[in-house]
C-alpha cells in the first residue's frame, strides 16, 4: 500500500557525507509535497553496529527512505533485522548493493581506514533472500568521475565510485540510470525526479 501524502521520507547519506548533504534533495522532495528529514551517522568510525539501531528507530516514524551509497546498505540491513518496521518504499542512490570493488581495492592497497568499520558491509553487499516487505529501487549514475576511476577498480559503466552492475540486486522492484557522478546523484534533477516517481507510484519514469 502506498504511503499517505505527504509521505514522511527519511534521507540517509553515504559514508563520508554529513546528514545535511541531503539538503538539496530534501528541498526537491518537499516541493513535491513530501515531508523529508535526514539522519547522519559515523560511517567510518562508527559503522553498522551503532548505526543500525538508530536507523530502525528513525524509520519507525517514516513512510519511505531515500539513501545514498553506504546509506542504502545500512537501511536494507536495518530492515533485515527489523522487517516489521512500517517503511513501504526505499530508493538507493548509487548504493553498491552487490558489493563494492572500490572498497575491496582500498583494502588491498592498505587504505582500508577510508572505509573503517563499514568495510565488511561495503565489500560484501546485501545478502539475498531478504525478509522485509518494503519495495526497493535503485538509481545508478553513469558519469564516471570519482575514486574508482583513479583506482581502476570499476568494471563497466558507473558513477566513478560504484559501477552500474554493483547497484543491481535480486530484491529490486525497479532500477534506472541517470547521467551523474557518485556525489552528483545528490544534486541531479533527473535522479530527484525518479526518486519522486518511485515514492509516489512504486516505479520509475520511462527514460526518454
Amino acid at each position: 500500500m502506498a504511503p499517505a501524502r505527504p509521505a514522511r521520507v527519511l534521507l540517509v547519506p553515504g559514508i563520508w557525507m554529513p546528514g545535511w548533504s541531503m539538503r538539496w534533495l530534501a528541498k526537491q522532495l518537499a516541493g513535491e509535497g513530501f515531508s523529508p528529514r535526514w539522519l547522519g551517522y559515523a560511517g567510518v568510525s562508527g559503522g553498522p553496529q551503532p548505526t543500525l539501531p538508530r536507523l530502525r528507530e528513525a524509520m519507525a516514524s517514516a513512510d519511505a527512505v531515500v539513501a545514498h551509497s553506504l546509506g542504502g546498505l545500512m537501511v536494507l540491513e536495518a530492515l533485515r533485522e527489523a522487517p516489521d518496521v512500517p517503511v513501504s518504499r526505499v530508493v538507493c542512490l548509487g548504493s553498491p548493493l552487490a558489493g563494492s570493488l572500490v572498497a575491496a581495492g582500498l583494502e588491498r592497497r592498505g587504505l582500508g581506514f577510508m572505509t573503517g568499520r563499514s568495510r565488511e558491509l561495503l565489500t560484501a553487499g546485501v545478502a539475498f533472500p531478504w525478509p522485509a516487505t518494503a519495495q526497493v529501487a535503485a538509481v545508478a549514475g553513469t558519469s564516471a568521475r570519482g575514486v574508482g576511476r583513479m583506482l581502476g577498480g570499476l568494471d563497466g559503466p558507473g558513477d566513478g565510485t560504484v559501477s552500474v552492475a554493483e547497484t543491481r540486486w535480486p530484491g529490486l522492484r525497479a532500477h534506472t540510470t541517470v547521467h551523474a557522478s557518485h556525489s552528483g546523484l545528490l544534486f541531479s534533477r533527473d535522479a530527484a525526479r525518479q526518486v519522486g516517481a518511485f515514492l509516489r507510484g512504486g516505479g520509475f519514469e520511462a527514460e526518454a
